[in-house]
């Protein structure tokens, strides 16, 4: 029997993803007997995953695993729940060589109780509610690419169809280098964090964490001044800390030349009365139609020729823009820095040759796993500092944070995550620690949201997952010039 579930929320969305996962463990168990599947970052709108095994992954074995779960589905078993202790769990994890499992449950009471789910003899765990059945699973697609398999899946903004594939090639290097990262420090997974934060060692990963980001922003610096580019656009999701890196890449370029000159292209918003309209009939600040390209691309052009331009200042109390506060000529071998969600898209920059451009990507790519199963996501992590610089700098609660995700997440689907593939260079400004010492701050907001909220059970969900993380509760080791600073703000 088939059945249909409608994701319509974020919380709905972890739902499907997580029991899909389920029966994808267990078709490539099914087909290739006691493997250890893992379950890595969101990838190419999928999951990308990596099976240890002794023969290669080819297209008939793609084919055999999707056929296998297709049968699971089709046969809509169960998936039981099954109210373990914590005690009970770590037995079982231990038996089945899931080691960072049952290390992880350490932070736990010995008498918790978790749920683990059940599929036909398989049991495993994903912080989070399940589907009743395999039953529910009506949308996926598996892909062979590179050394693994992509398990792609409809979520809350594609709903009801696996979203248009595109090769994230980029992102796939810069997770290959995150992981090199993570062997370097011997931090492959939350229980290794964790227990580093036990031993009153976890100044040495926040030093070792923004040492590794200091090294990456003068490579590209580096990259930049040797291949003479004339302008850098930057561009990332919501939260990534894109203002934070624009500055610290602006400063290394300084140190071995001139400094860049700085812009943005919030100034150049059309008058608020000109803004198109969206769909819902408000105002659309998020398209590019929002912004006054021919004004913007004849700016780009006088300063790239050595002209002298009357910047804009957009005033966003009046709507309107005002000039006469900035005029600016570039020197001679001096660096145009543009940061903002468009800056990837070419039809912002459409009179500047192709071969001054050079393109940067921004986003948290989460570094280590929760397990070999499970991973924060690269939406939570940029929602936990969303959640704490809303409230921090503009006194919003997290109710309404969580409230505008949806609308915030639709706009990167079409406006940001498109052009990621067209950059230079990813780079990745997740911080190893962040999302235990953001705890400290996001718990208390999550907290707050009453039950009858529409946003409740999504907090209700961050808030069991975020009891696997050992919190840091001081700040002090953060340097003043961290990227966490443009959300926690300064010391």
């Amino acid at each position: 029997m088939n059945h249909y579930f409608i994701i319509d929320s974020l919380y709905k969305e972890k739902i499907y993803h997580h029991t899909a996962i389920l029966i994808y463990i267990k078709a490539c168990r099914d087909v290739l007997g006691d493997v250890n599947v893992r379950v890595g970052n969101s990838l190419n709108q999928g999951f990308f995953t990596y099976i240890e095994t002794d023969g290669s992954i080819n297209e008939s074995t793609v084919r055999k695993i999707s056929d296998r779960m297709k049968s699971l589905i089709d046969s809509d078993i169960p998936i039981n729940i099954e109210k373990t202790s914590v005690e009970e769990a770590i037995k079982l994890w231990n038996a089945s060589s899931l080691s960072e499992k049952s290390r992880l449950l350490s932070i736990r009471k010995p008498d918790d109780v978790i749920d683990v789910c059940e599929l036909q003899g398989y049991k495993n765990y994903f912080y989070s509610d399940m589907l009743p059945s395999t039953g529910y699973i009506q949308i996926y697609e598996l892909r062979k690419y590179k050394q693994g398999i992509l398990l792609r899946l409809p979520n809350a903004i594609s709903p009801d169809a696996v979203p248009e594939y595109r090769d994230d090639d980029k992102l796939y290097d810069a997770y290959a280098d995150s992981k090199r990262m993570r062997r370097a420090t011997g931090l492959d997974y939350l229980a290794d964090l964790n227990e580093k934060i036990r031993e009153g060692k976890i100044d040495d990963v926040i030093r070792m964490s923004e040492e590794q980001h200091a090294y990456q922003i003068r490579e590209m610096a580096e990259i930049i001044m040797r291949e003479g580019k004339k302008i850098v656009l930057i561009a990332g999701p919501s939260s990534s800390g894109k203002t934070t890196t624009t500055k610290k890449l602006c400063k290394a370029i300084g140190e071995m030349g001139i400094e860049p000159i700085y812009l943005g292209t919030d100034d150049y918003f059309r008058e608020r009365i000109e803004t198109p309209v969206g769909e819902d009939g408000k105002p659309d600040y998020e398209s590019l139609e929002a912004l006054e390209l021919e004004l913007f691309n004849r700016d780009m052009f006088n300063l790239l020729n050595g002209d002298e331009i009357d910047v804009p200042e957009f005033d966003f109390i009046t709507g309107k823009k005002t000039f006469g506060h900035r005029i600016i000529r570039a020197q001679k071998g001096q660096i145009i820095m543009i940061e903002g969600i468009h800056s990837l898209n070419d039809a912002l920059t459409s009179n500047i040759d192709p071969k001054d451009k050079f393109k940067i990507y921004i986003s948290p790519l989460t570094q280590f796993g929760i397990d070999r199963h499970n991973r924060l996501s690269t939406t939570d992590a940029r929602k936990l500092r969303r959640m704490v610089r809303d409230n921090r700098t503009r006194g919003m609660d997290a109710e309404t944070t969580l409230e505008n995700w949806h609308k915030v997440r639709a706009g990167e689907n079409e406006n940001v995550f498109p052009y990621s593939s067209q950059a230079d260079i990813v780079f990745n400004s997740s911080t190893t620690y962040e999302t235990n010492l953001l705890k400290t701050y996001v718990e208390p907001l999550l907290q707050s949201i009453r039950r009858e909220s529409p946003q409740y059970e999504e907090a209700k969900r961050i808030l069991e997952f975020l009891n696997y993380f050992e919190p840091i509760t001081s700040s002090d080791a953060v340097p003043e010039d961290s990227i966490l600073r443009e959300f926690i703000g300064n010391k």
